[in-house]
């Protein structure tokens, strides 16, 4: 693996608050990378891990102690450390770099991978509804199927917490998003029939998301103002997607399950995604872990790792942070 899949894998092993010199001496316990000749690698880790928070990535958190020094975690092991530990400086994203202008030959449905990815790390199940399979040939059936659908769980650790839950709404337990998701979008014009299509897209979800791999500098104050008047959250995309970020959020809204029933019976694989998510939310405890396993296999593939990643955008040519 690489350097930096080590120090992942490592954080993962450790699964807690960690320093750079724990994370290194885990990483030549287990063989994880061979540094060689290397005369520092503990600065080496050290700098790749201040890397992850520079550059964004969201996998990694890291918390300031006394004395300046800096302990890290995987987001994704949040839960496991205890309140009180993290009510320190916690610090993730800083400012992402600009994406460099380069002639585009990727398509649009070649970022979907990167952004079920993202959609993972935060513990989301996301699945690419294909508009083109629904019943009819009517185009604008655009503007009625978003392009992925995601749901994510309420994660509850506590025995008590979990029994407590099935006794209130069980709709509480769960939160529904829709994505409209584009390879650019540079003018005023173009912005808008995007976010109006997200719109249309996601008024059926708790949440609707506009995702871009490239947004205009230009286009910020009118995003500002789009999202503030109806809601719509925007996504910006990057080649690394634990670095993409939610430039604004969406606005919580109840499910409306007139069109969620009008899109089950349009489109099948949009059916089946209310199927599997249903089967999750109604299995009894002994057969969660299988209907999880089912749901994450009928969803979107998501990269294993970072040399997966690079494989795939250096395949479909989509430009990176390096170029």
């Amino acid at each position: 693996m690489t350097l930096k899949e080590a120090v992942l894998k490592s954080l993962e092993d450790i699964n807690g608050l960690t320093n750079y010199l724990e994370v290194c001496n885990h990483i030549i316990e287990k063989k994880y990378y061979d540094f060689g000749a290397a005369k520092t690698p503990a600065s080496t880790v050290s700098a790749l891990l201040g890397d992850f928070i520079r550059n964004g990535d969201t996998r990694v958190k890291r918390i300031k102690q006394q004395g300046g020094t800096y302990s890290y975690y995987l987001t994704k092991n949040e839960q496991n450390i205890a309140i009180d530990v993290l009510s320190g400086e916690t610090e993730t994203q800083t400012t992402l770099p600009k994406k460099p202008t380069k002639t585009k030959t990727y398509e649009e449905r070649d970022l979907h991978k990167l952004l079920s990815s993202y959609l993972k790390n935060t513990d989301t199940y996301s699945k690419t509804i294909f508009h083109e399979q629904s019943n009819g040939k009517d185009n604008n059936q655009i503007w009625t199927h978003p392009d992925m659908v995601g749901i994510k769980f309420l994660n509850l650790q506590t025995k008590a917490s979990q029994n407590f839950l099935k006794s209130i709404n069980r709709v509480d337990t769960f939160k529904m998003s829709s994505y409209e998701l584009k390879k650019e979008i540079n003018s005023d014009s173009e912005l808008k029939k995007a976010f109006f299509q997200a719109v249309s897209n996601s008024s059926w979800a708790n949440y609707g998301y506009l995702v871009a791999f490239e947004f205009s500098d230009s286009l910020n104050e009118e995003m500002a103002r789009l999202n503030q008047s109806f809601g719509i959250g925007i996504i910006e995309l990057n080649a690394n997607p634990y670095q993409s970020k939610i430039l604004f959020p969406a606005v919580y809204r109840d499910l409306d399950f007139k069109t969620i029933d009008k899109l089950c019976k349009m489109n099948n694989e949009f059916n089946r995604f209310i199927e599997q998510t249903e089967k999750l939310m109604t299995a009894s405890e002994k057969y969660v872990s299988g209907a999880e396993k089912e749901l994450d296999e009928f969803c979107d593939n998501y990269f294993a790792n970072d040399s997966e990643i690079e494989e795939y955008c250096k395949e479909k040519h989509i430009p990176t942070n390096d170029e």
